[in-house]
């Protein structure tokens, strides 16, 4: 597969981006959030095998936008995922899975002709090349996704007006990696017009989608929108740009540049400054889609008008939810006990320790030391 380059997908001009934006559109559209991208199923071996040796697998599913749809409409928020499942016993799941969730998935479409992605996934952390990890602490994982029905997304085959339907529209810089007409539906989706939403973006590097081709095209993508999450590592990987400030740089343009830069916090760059806030401390169980539960609970912070090193918290709180359980997706915090937890000084933010420990149908509690 070749991306298009050339007059195809022209850098932006800045300026034909539109004003920086940190106001919500009117909270009167459908839905608070639109969420698009690729979801696939996703089978982890039941123990601690790696892929060789597993005879046993335990079925899930797995999306960065989904994951994302997920939280939100677990932490209250109307939502709506927008992809496209092959019409096959793997799409039913996919779909069925989302929509227990709270999820409205009315704009989904079924290929006929393409099947829906596979991928398989061992436990332990992302291995930060495309090449096959050695270290036994680094997940496997091995994607049967090419020519999937999501790759055959395109602006012909997505409604902008589905899309554009809610009062944040989040996106990631895995579609735009799936195929050419994915890249051009997140051109569209982010061409500067009238009654656009806010925009979201997670860059979401993945080294392997980017072999052989040039990821400055999420940099592109990420100057076109309004919200942006970039990982220290991921830019280094993909831009070669390190450090906050150099990333500012590079990256002007969006109302909020989110930072994240593991256990040792997140920071915010605003029209207004610059706002760090550090980790907590977490009993890791599962280290996956902590990413997407950051940009969840920044965005359900965000929709509700709180302040921004009050996002940066909700952001932290919502990731540490998904890493101290097993699997993509977790139960966002209880709101009231996230909001107690994000309303702490900045010493008792400090202290703060978080675990598996759960309430009935409530994500992770803090546990303060003294």
């Amino acid at each position: 597969m070749t991306m298009p380059t050339g007059p195809t997908a022209p850098a932006p001009d800045p300026a034909s981006l539109p004003a920086a934006r940190s106001v919500l559109p009117p909270d009167g559209a459908p839905w608070d959030a639109v969420c698009l991208g690729e979801t696939m199923v996703v089978l982890r071996p039941e123990g601690p095998e790696r892929l060789a040796d597993a005879a046993v697998f335990t079925r899930g599913v797995g999306g960065a936008e989904s994951n994302v749809a997920c939280l939100l409409a677990g932490a209250g928020h109307r939502v709506r995922w927008i992809g496209r499942v092959g019409a096959d016993g793997f799409g039913d799941h996919v779909l069925a899975e989302i929509a227990a969730r709270g999820v409205d998935v009315s704009a989904v479409r079924r290929d006929p002709h393409r099947p829906t992605g596979v991928y398989f996934r061992t436990g332990g952390e992302r291995c930060a090349t495309s090449e096959r990890p050695t270290d036994p602490g680094l997940a496997e994982v091995l994607y049967h996704r090419a020519g999937s029905a999501a790759s055959a997304m395109s602006p012909a085959t997505v409604d902008r007006s589905d899309a554009h339907s809610g009062r944040v529209l989040h996106l990631s810089g895995i579609t735009a990696a799936l195929s050419d007409g994915c890249r051009a539906l997140l051109y569209e989706l982010t061409a500067p017009r009238p009654g656009r939403p806010l925009l979201s973006f997670d860059v979401n590097h993945r080294v392997g989608l980017w072999r052989g081709r040039d990821p400055a095209v999420l940099l592109d993508l990420a100057r076109r929108c309004d919200i942006v999450f970039v990982g220290a590592d991921e830019a280094r990987a993909a831009w070669g740009i390190d450090g906050v400030d150099a990333l500012r740089s590079a990256l002007p343009e969006p109302s909020v540049l989110v930072v994240k830069d593991g256990g040792r916090g997140a920071t915010a760059h605003t029209v207004d400054g610059t706002v760090h806030v550090p980790a907590p401390s977490v009993e890791v169980i599962g280290p996956t889609g902590a990413g997407d539960a950051f940009a969840a609970g920044f965005l359900s912070a965000t929709l509700r008008g709180l302040p921004l090193r009050a996002r940066l918290r909700h952001g932290h709180l919502t990731a540490a939810a998904a890493l101290t359980v097993p699997g993509d997706v977790a139960e966002p915090p209880d709101r009231a006990l996230a909001d107690h937890l994000a309303a702490l000084d900045d010493a008792a933010w400090g202290r703060l320790r978080l675990g598996p420990d759960r309430t009935a149908g409530a994500g992770p509690h803090g546990r303060r030391e003294p």
